[in-house]
């Protein structure tokens, strides 16, 4: 990875969704601009707020996707995250576990 790159693998792959309530959404259904969350796997040199295996949340409609391998990874910039989720960030006295 260069630079400022974090490369992720989504959480949910694209298709078919359940509802909480146990209601499947189709695909083709119109939902509203909704954030996403993913793992990073990895991050450039220049990278300073992430690290692999952390948590991250994203835009879904700002990204470029990269297969490698045969798995689909989103690769973005780092100032495209909106949050970060991460075990090492639990332990801090008065944190949420979450980096806004």
């Amino acid at each position: 990875m260069l630079h400022d790159r974090v490369l992720v693998r989504t959480d949910i792959p694209e298709g078919e969704r359940r509802s909480t309530g146990g209601i499947v959404i189709p695909a083709t259904a119109a939902v509203g601009r909704r954030l996403a969350w993913a793992e990073v796997v990895a991050v450039g040199q220049s990278v300073r707020t992430v690290e692999p295996g952390d948590r991250v949340l994203y835009d879904p409609e700002d990204r470029a996707e990269v297969e490698v391998r045969g798995v689909a990874y989103v690769l973005m910039r780092e100032r495209d995250l909106h949050a970060v989720a991460a075990e090492r960030l639990e332990g801090a006295e008065d944190s949420t576990g979450l980096y806004l």
